[in-house]
């Protein structure tokens, strides 16, 4: 039997890759941003101070400081505002020419994924007013974390499209194929988790509750503290003049620290027993996704552990933020290869 067989690249899938490692780099620049405060670092959108790149000289910061009297200019927050969304802007770029790509393809007569390309740059499009409102609604918690959800979501149908167009499968023995479809209802909760706990990470973020809890196992002294889940979860929350720096009080910040501890465990559980029947299965391709999972899984949570004992260092921060993005790209990349799995016969 083969193992995995040789495949043909379809047209796009170089554009696709490198599409898929900017909107990588997008999220990486989009949670540094947000863990220096940077949010609001221009006040306006989508110039910033009414420059396409941002005020530098002198001259340029007093005229951008008159204007804007409430908000004067930061560079240690300007520059990674805008550049931020100028890669964002870029990134629309790769999904405008994927569409055009797809469309090419369609018309003479080569069956390629037009819908997948059409919903990509729909979700650029709308993350792009996301981006807006994170500024014209004073970073709104709920839009920032739309937002953050919105970047995962656009990277995820970018590696799918990857995928797709990598024009690859995984060959298995008929036992092997059995035990996969299985597999599918547990991949699918564990998908369905980790999407959760992505939110609950962005909800955490957004409401400066990563430090709510300062110590492991415990949470301030105790196994169970004083949590107020109801404010904590409070969709229809005041910002106040604007939410930097949160407005929540410690017990709401606690309960989304809290929850999303919980989360981590109920997650690394079901994961660890994916990863666990997935070896199971013996086969050399499933198991290099196996311990691909399980590489990820072990490093996502030791930074996070890391956040805690350190209290948030940014480095650990933003690799924390990435590597979310990866276990992410890896359940996406589980779920293509088990939804287009063969069964071959033995040779």
């Amino acid at each position: 039997m083969k193992n995995q067989g040789k495949s043909i690249h379809k047209p796009g899938y170089w554009l696709a890759v490198s599409g898929t490692l900017f909107a990588i780099l997008v999220i990486v620049l989009g949670a540094f941003t947000r863990l220096v405060d940077a949010g609001l670092g221009c006040p306006d959108w989508p110039v910033c101070y009414g420059h396409v790149l941002w005020p530098m000289g002198a001259e340029e910061v007093a005229i951008a400081n008159a204007a804007f009297p409430d908000t004067p200019v930061e560079h240690d927050k300007t520059w990674p505002e805008q550049v931020h969304r100028l890669l964002a802007t870029s990134l629309g770029l790769f999904c405008i020419v994927l569409v055009g790509l797809a469309w090419r393809q369609r018309r003479k007569g080569i069956n390629g994924p037009v819908k997948l390309t059409l919903v990509l740059l729909a979700m650029v499009i709308l993350q792009g007013m996301f981006g807006r409102w994170t500024v014209t609604l004073n970073l709104w918690p709920q839009v920032v974390t739309a937002h953050l959800i919105g970047g995962f979501t656009t990277l995820s149908l970018l590696w799918l499209l990857t995928l797709r167009l990598q024009n690859r499968c995984w060959q298995l023995t008929p036992s092997a194929f059995a035990k996969i479809q299985r597999l599918k209802p547990l991949l699918i909760v564990a998908l369905i988790l980790v999407v959760g706990q992505i939110l609950l990470g962005g909800w955490t973020s957004t409401n400066y509750a990563a430090l709510a809890c300062p110590d492991l196992p415990t949470c301030q002294g105790e196994w169970w503290p004083n949590m107020d889940f109801s404010k904590g979860f409070n969709f229809s929350q005041d910002i106040g003049p604007n939410y930097l720096g949160g407005l929540m009080e410690n017990s709401a910040r606690t309960a989304i620290h809290f929850s999303h501890r919980i989360g981590a465990m109920v997650v690394t559980i079901t994961v660890s027993y994916l990863i666990y029947r997935l070896l199971r299965i013996k086969q050399a391709n499933v198991s290099q996704w196996a311990m691909m999972l399980a590489i990820i899984l072990i490093v996502q949570i030791s930074l996070g552990l890391s956040n805690v004992y350190w209290s948030l260092p940014l480095p650990v921060a933003v690799a924390h933020n990435a590597v979310g993005a990866l276990l992410l790209l890896t359940f996406v990349g589980l779920c293509h290869r088990f939804y287009t799995a063969k069964a071959v016969k033995v040779d």
